[in-house]
């Protein structure tokens, strides 16, 4: 599922604005206490958890919802990897029909990137942007599982193509949620509790798929079992939609209480500025393409692989599987800690990238076991994904930082739906051992990318690649220079 990332608040000029809701007195846009709704903190609102103002409140309901927003989203993303071999054999498709289920994902949200933060600030708003978007990822899931159901092959894909139209914009309500009832500097654990959160899904998907789709009964047709396990997915969907109504309830009841306005992205897209991209800024395009088809697409085929070439039964393939996500649930956290202290992001990006190649050469030409090389890809892909999106917000203006995400994250998505389709066609004709060859290629194209941004870098002084302690300094000097412009300017 393409990553979205939040802005790194190290960079000057980038997340300045307050939350609109925090501990103590609230600071968003009218944001007076109001006496009308006052009635509404007596009964539960007497206690600081139903606070709206209060950190109890925030931490106790708003944080827990925001993380559930997008869980059955992510859970059901990866279903077709955990039943990918009950998949090709009950409803008797190849691989490169399979892959269709992960490319007709893909295919919306290279458009649709673009527009999400729009449609939430001028069309739907949050509260119902958040279950319009949640909405779509239900009913494709549930469209998606009854195909299989009546072994409707179209059904399934034009599920999958619904499922896509909500997927990524669901990310971008759950964002926004998020910018609005935080404070700046909580917002890095926030972004990384939610990452955790989604891939706790994910993983969760692989683990119990299977067993699920086993305790069925035998007796039924396969497409049958597979239906009836899929529909397990459209209740952690309905799961998501229901924390996406109380979390709704709770936001308008502090728009009340607070007298505030309902909150929006803040995202501006201007196509036009795609013009005006730099050459750096377009390298970290081909990196994270180059990067990501290396992976996502990977653990969508991973299963089989696993199974063929290290004969590890269903169970053990699945859970080799999920390490990717199961380990980046807990290390992306940790490793934008490291980064955000460290700086230094190329760096840090070409280390990601070389030990995920390294990962993907282990498992074409030897066989050593994929539990420590699934476990290591997944330390390799949390660092690039740390130190990778922060990059844009170096380089680009804010007034064009929603353009820049939003084409990063349509290229992306052009990237894997694309490959997705060439992986399918190489495993059908060639193997796995040509696929890994292909994976590693793309890891080398990514390699020479990071060293054509280091160099341009390093050539125009960029400061990519500075330490956390540079860039402090670096700040600083600007600020100081600020104010003596104003004291200037005051003299005058």
């Amino acid at each position: 599922m393409a990553e979205n990332s939040g802005y790194d608040s190290d960079v000057e000029g980038i997340n300045e604005k307050s939350p609109l809701l925090s501990s103590g007195v609230p600071r968003g846009v009218n944001g007076d206490y109001d006496v009308e709704y006052a009635g509404q903190l007596t009964g539960c609102g007497a206690w600081r958890i139903c606070d709206p103002r209060s950190l109890w409140h925030r931490y106790t309901f708003i944080l827990v919802l925001t993380c559930l927003l997008s869980f059955g989203s992510y859970y059901c993303y990866d279903t077709p990897a955990a039943l990918e071999e009950q998949i090709k054999e009950d409803l008797q498709i190849d691989t490169s029909a399979y892959v269709l289920l992960y490319s007709l994902y893909s295919w919306p949200n290279v458009v649709l990137c673009f527009f999400g933060g729009f449609l939430i600030d001028r069309v739907f708003g949050i509260r119902i942007g958040t279950l319009v978007f949640g909405g779509f990822v239900l009913v494709g899931q549930l469209i998606f599982s009854l195909g299989a159901l009546f072994d409707n092959w179209i059904c399934m894909v034009a599920g999958r193509f619904v499922f896509g139209l909500g997927g990524e914009n669901l990310a971008v309500a759950q964002n926004t949620y998020a910018v609005t009832w935080f404070k700046e500097k909580e917002l890095n654990m926030v972004f990384g509790l939610q990452l955790s959160f989604s891939r706790i899904g994910s993983t969760l998907n692989m683990n119990v798929n299977k067993p699920i789709y086993d305790s069925i009964n035998p007796d039924l047709v396969g497409y049958k079992r597979l239906g009836y396990t899929l529909l397990v997915g459209v209740a952690m969907c309905v799961f998501s939609v229901i924390c996406g109504i109380i979390i709704g309830i709770l936001d308008y009841r502090a728009e009340k209480i607070l007298n505030r306005k309902q909150a929006g992205t803040g995202e501006v897209i201007k196509i036009r500025d795609v013009k005006d991209f730099p050459a750096s800024l377009w390298l970290i395009f081909l990196i994270c393409v180059f990067y990501y088809v290396t992976v996502f697409p990977f653990i969508g085929i991973g299963v089989v692989f696993f199974s063929e070439k290290y004969g590890l039964v269903p169970a053990e393939a699945n859970i080799v599987n999920s390490l990717v996500y199961f380990i980046s649930a807990g290390a992306s956290p940790v490793f934008g800690f490291v980064v955000d202290k460290t700086g230094r992001n190329i760096f840090w990006v070409i280390l990601g990238t070389i030990i995920t190649l390294g990962c993907h050469l282990t498992l074409a030409f030897t066989f050593i076991t994929p539990f420590l090389v699934m476990s290591i890809m997944g330390l390799a892909y949390s660092i690039l994904a740390c130190a990778l999106w922060p990059l844009v917000a170096f380089i680009m203006p804010e007034h064009q930082l929603g353009t820049s995400y939003g084409f990063m994250q349509s290229i992306q998505n052009l990237g894997l739906a694309v490959v997705t389709i060439i992986i399918g066609v190489i495993v059908d004709g060639s193997g796995y051992l040509i696929l890994e060859v292909f994976m590693c290629a793309m890891l080398c194209v990514a390699i020479i990318f990071c060293v054509l941004l280091y160099l341009i870098d390093t050539s125009r002084r960029l400061g990519l690649n500075l330490s956390a302690k540079e860039r402090k300094q670096i700040k600083e000097a600007k600020q100081r220079e600020r104010e003596m412009q104003s004291e200037c300017e005051k003299d005058k």
